[in-house]
């Protein structure tokens, strides 16, 4: 038995909403998670969010505005950023 699997997991598109950060793949694919997973863009404003660049030939996307960096294989098996402690 063969299993075709598809690898190219690469994002083409970046979407962040109040709700949620989303990924549009180059294959088709579509990811979410919880915006509330990055504090550092909970805490952005709707212009910082939106000003992105994809990194790694797909395989990332940073937010510079926010000093954010977030990965397709993250998202599939990442857990959520934690704010750091105040002192």
């Amino acid at each position: 038995m063969s299993i075709a699997v598809n690898t190219d997991a690469r994002v083409k598109e970046v979407s962040v909403t109040n709700d949620l950060i989303t990924f549009h793949l180059i294959d088709g694919r579509v990811i979410s998670v919880p915006l509330a997973w990055s504090w550092r863009l909970s805490d952005a404003t709707p212009e910082q969010r939106n000003n992105y660049e994809i990194i790694g030939d797909g395989h990332g996307v940073h937010w510079p505005d926010v000093d954010e960096d977030l990965s397709v294989e993250g998202m599939f098996h990442g857990v959520p950023a934690r704010r750091p402690k105040k002192k």
